[in-house]
């Protein structure tokens, strides 16, 4: 068993433009926005990007490095619509794959499992099947003989997720009250990354929670990066909630002036730069 531990630029440094990247997660809640942010500060582009979106989309479609979505939703939570990928989605800066929310899950439990699809009834009367004309149906070979959507697998070349606690070897734990499907993420995936909020030892994860908390397991992991706070601004659940005040700065400024004050440089640079932001509210909410 090996030491998989590594940063998030060497996790970036092993992607490449042009591949089907899945980010887990789940719209505005624990994303692993460390491992974006330094996606951001790459030249990857051209990328499949499989989510259930949150601002992750919103950044990577922003800043023109996507080239097809596959998706249920794109929202910030509190936001119901994500404004930046609202925005290039209505100047056409990329291709959209809009599927049901079970659809998707099903599309990853396919590739979970080496699977070309698995038959869900999800989609069945309603627009999803007009809106995407590629997609098949099915129908059961035993005596009900019904007819089901055929979900085609979700494979990934690469999956990112953000999980509470992690150890060297690629074991990730999640505390809060939802998985979010990150281990669908990590096992449809040819390589996968674990951020988390700290590397603990092995026998740490199950000494205070379940052992059902240790959501992905090692042999899915490839890398794992120590990430405290790196799911900033969405939540991480209970280490922290959503920054709303910071997510209404994200959804109210224009896209270059956001990248500039705050991605421009590396994390450090970031946080130091939220930081900064912060100090400022108050001055700003009373108008002075």
């Amino acid at each position: 068993m090996s030491d998989k531990t590594m940063t998030a630029d060497e996790v970036v440094s092993r992607l490449h433009s042009g591949m089907t990247l899945g980010i887990g997660g789940w719209g505005s809640r624990r994303k692993p926005m460390a491992l974006v942010r330094a996606l951001l500060r790459s030249g990857i582009t051209d990328l499949t990007v499989v989510s259930y979106g949150g601002p992750d989309v919103g950044m990577l479609a922003a800043a023109g490095r996507i080239r097809r979505l596959v998706t249920a939703f794109v929202t910030l939570d509190s936001i119901p619509l994500e404004p930046h990928y609202r925005a290039a989605r209505e100047r056409g800066a990329f291709e959209l794959t809009e599927v049901d929310e079970a659809m998707f899950m099903w599309g990853l439990h396919a590739a979970a499992n080496r699977l070309p699809f698995l038959p869900v009834r999800a989609g069945l009367g309603s627009d999803v099947m007009r809106v995407n004309p590629g997609l098949r149906t099915v129908t059961s070979p035993y005596e009900d003989g019904e007819t089901f959507v055929a979900m085609p697998a979700l494979r990934l070349d690469a999956a990112l997720v953000h999980l509470s606690r992690a150890d060297r070897l690629g074991n990730g734990q999640y505390l809060g009250p939802d998985p979010y499907f990150d281990d669908l993420f990590c096992e449809a995936a040819e390589t996968a990354y674990v951020s988390c909020e700290q590397i603990v030892g092995t026998a740490e994860l199950t000494k205070a929670a379940a052992p059902q908390t240790l959501l992905v397991k090692r042999h899915t992991v490839t890398g794992v990066v120590e990430a405290p706070n790196g799911a900033h601004f969405t939540s991480c659940a209970p280490d922290y909630g959503r920054d709303e005040a910071f997510q209404k700065t994200y959804a109210t400024t224009p896209w270059p002036e956001f990248a500039a004050r705050f991605l421009a440089g590396d994390e450090q640079a970031y946080r130091s730069a939220v930081e900064d932001e912060r100090a400022c509210r108050p001055a700003v909410e009373e108008g002075t």
